[in-house]
């Protein structure tokens, strides 16, 4: 019963989200994007050739769908190798920005998806929040007009952020493991392999 609850939440918030791109759409006025663009046909090659191995296919010549990866998604969890087919799906994946410009939600199969709400507020969500209030004379606190006139390089200057905040999420779990691991040379654990470069596995 909880985790329905919870999935419930997540598709009100979901909808919610859509909801405000919506509404600013039809005052025309500014909206912050969650964009997430298709993934590029490199990306989707180099998979292919992967899940092959796994006699999984994505169909060829094609632009690829949102539901073509669900599927195979959902075939894939019968394997050994589920984590594995999932974790390549992902990577083939474009990365999500914020943005003016809406070239829709390619991973949730939306058209319009802007963040008014979210987990963890966001400054993306707080644009949004007060373009509303602006486009429907809310109250105070609107946007003003030079921060509508910036706000594709304020989208950038989030996105940007965002992606320097998981740099650093990223390095200080790094640091914790190797300082978990210190004492631990010569220790032998079980692993999972993720991805194999040239530098290693």
């Amino acid at each position: 019963e909880r985790l329905d609850a919870h999935r419930l939440i997540e598709e009100f918030m979901v909808l919610a989200n859509v909801a405000a791109a919506m509404c600013l759409e039809k005052r025309k006025a500014p909206c912050v994007y969650r964009a997430h663009d298709k993934p590029s046909s490199e990306k989707i090659d180099s998979a292919s050739k992967f899940l092959e191995t796994f006699n999984l296919s994505l169909p060829k010549g094609q632009s690829v769908q949102p539901k073509q990866l669900n599927h195979l998604l959902s075939k894939a969890k019968t394997l050994p190798y589920s984590h594995l087919i999932s974790t390549v799906i992902l990577r083939c994946q474009s990365q999500a920005v914020y943005s003016g410009d809406n070239v829709g939600h390619f991973g949730l199969a939306l058209t319009k998806y802007a963040h008014f709400t979210s987990p963890i507020r966001r400054y993306a969500d707080l644009l949004v929040h007060r373009s509303l209030i602006k486009a429907y004379d809310l109250g105070s606190g609107g946007l003003d007009q030079g921060e509508e006139a910036r706000l594709e390089e304020i989208c950038q200057h989030i996105s940007t952020t965002e992606r320097t905040s998981m740099v650093a999420e990223r390095t200080a779990t790094d640091r914790f493991v190797a300082a978990y691991l210190s004492d631990k040379i010569g220790v032998q654990f079980e692993g999972r392999i993720t991805g194999v470069t040239r530098f290693g596995l």
